[in-house]
């Protein structure tokens, strides 16, 4: 029986890999995927059932009034934001409005998990730069452009390790990369950046065309669960994300969340403010009892390890669900006080030869 023939490169490519939920009835830390440990504000909660009263309806494709939100947030025209269903797909389309079959994707590795598997669904080529010390090494990125080259993925803070650009290192590799290519700037993480020095994508879009800055409201605003992402960048970028666009993918429910959720931002970001105020006294510890912890300036801390499978293990048998790199390290997610207690003592028992 002959079977249907599919891509060649899926051979090639695995799939994205999330970090561990719970079991149905097990009681777990989950600091696998980097997410807000505070419940919904109630009138985001509200926004949202009031929202899924009404989901006979499709929801509006061009999602028309939060963009205009974030371009009066962000001090730009409405024509210079696309929004998707999350940051993840902003990126996929990225790559699909620049890329052609053979064109290349350069970013920095290890960096977030899912960038060569979408340069790979495009037809692109992959080109992962190492980390210089758990860092973005822009020279020898800036290096790795070639004549193929049509996009350039910057993570920062860099998932999963933590250290964020500074505003410098960028705008001097914004001058070596020819204007053709795209160059953007994933982040996802801005507002847990507490380092004065580190990158502000939005104060280098005027003066290069060629920039993208993309950001999310699954991290710092909560909403893992509801997708919403936004990418600002020229009208004409803009304009050619919305023409790939899926059709209302932007859910009703996650439109009124987001809209909520910049409503009392204020009070959102107070709580960002308690997980970044926790961060480095997590680092510090970690760091004392012998692990290499590079800067953090996301919600999360890094463990490099060779030995992840058996922290990851340790991790679990503690209560803590983290997120394992295999042969590279191990992600943790900044949590409640508690939860960052338990953390210690894992990470602790960690050290100690299994």
């Amino acid at each position: 029986m002959s079977t249907p023939r599919l891509r060649p490169v899926l051979g090639t490519m695995g799939a994205y890999k999330p970090g561990r939920r719970p079991a149905a009835g097990q009681v777990m830390s989950r600091l696998a995927s980097n997410e807000m440990p505070y419940p919904l504000l109630p009138s985001v909660a509200a926004a949202i059932t009031a929202a899924l009263s009404e989901s006979n309806r499709y929801p509006d494709p061009s999602v028309t009034v939060l963009t205009e939100r974030l371009a009066a947030k962000h001090g730009v025209d409405p024509g210079r934001v696309a929004v998707g269903c999350g940051s993840v797909q902003l990126v996929q389309e990225l790559i699909g409005i620049a890329c052609d079959a053979g064109d290349e994707v350069v970013f920095g590795w290890r960096s977030f998990e899912a960038y060569p598997t979408l340069a790979a669904i495009a037809g692109a080529a992959a080109v992962p730069v190492p980390l210089l010390d758990h860092h973005l090494d822009l020279t020898a990125m800036a290096a790795a452009v070639t004549d193929r080259t049509r996009l350039v993925i910057l993570c920062s803070p860099n998932n999963p390790t933590g250290p964020a650009l500074s505003q410098a290192e960028v705008v001097a590799f914004l001058g070596q990369v020819p204007r053709h290519v795209l160059v953007v700037i994933d982040e996802a993480y801005a507002e847990f950046v507490d380092d004065p020095a580190a990158v502000n994508g939005f104060t280098l879009l005027d003066q290069h065309p060629n920039l993208v800055v993309v950001r999310t409201f699954s991290k710092a605003y909560g909403l893992a669960g509801l997708r919403v992402g936004y990418a600002v960048g020229t009208a004409q970028v803009a304009g050619a994300l919305r023409q790939v666009h899926l059709p209302f993918s932007v859910t009703i429910a996650a439109q009124a969340a987001a809209l909520a959720s910049l409503a009392v931002e204020d009070q959102l970001l107070a709580q960002v403010a308690t997980v970044v105020e926790l961060r480095e006294p997590l680092r510090k510890e970690l760091v004392g009892m012998g692990w290499d912890v590079p800067p953090a300036q996301g919600n999360f801390v890094w463990l490099p390890t060779d030995y992840s499978d058996r922290v990851t293990a340790v991790f679990e048998q503690h209560g803590i669900l983290v997120r394992g790199f295999p042969g590279e390290g191990v992600r943790i997610t900044v949590g409640l006080p508690e939860d960052n207690a338990k953390v210690v003592i894992a990470a602790h028992a960690a050290l100690v030869p299994q």
